[in-house]
């Protein structure tokens, strides 16, 4: 538990510090919190090892998400490189 809430501030200290961040690095920052995230989660639902993982990579995707066409069901995720794709939505 003890390494769950630090994970949680450091989490929390890096979004606030968001606002003064460049695109790119509040891109990285929104698939890491996505993927500490899904961790908290999976480890509060006393996840699996295989769940587990599939739940921090999951968040991870969801943090990088930038755009959603519910028209045609395709997001568009950060690469981290500054340049996006699209795929469909997971």
């Amino acid at each position: 538990m003890r390494k769950q809430l630090i994970l949680l501030a450091c989490a929390s200290s890096l979004a606030i510090a968001g606002c003064n961040m460049t695109t790119q690095e509040q891109m990285v920052v929104g698939g890491v919190v996505g993927g500490a995230a899904g961790l908290l989660t999976a480890n509060a639902l006393n996840a699996n090892t295989n769940w587990t993982i599939l739940a921090v990579l999951a968040g991870a995707a969801a943090g990088s998400l930038v755009a959603k066409n519910n028209a045609t069901g395709e997001c568009a995720y950060a690469k981290g490189d500054g340049t996006y794709y699209t795929a469909p939505c997971y």
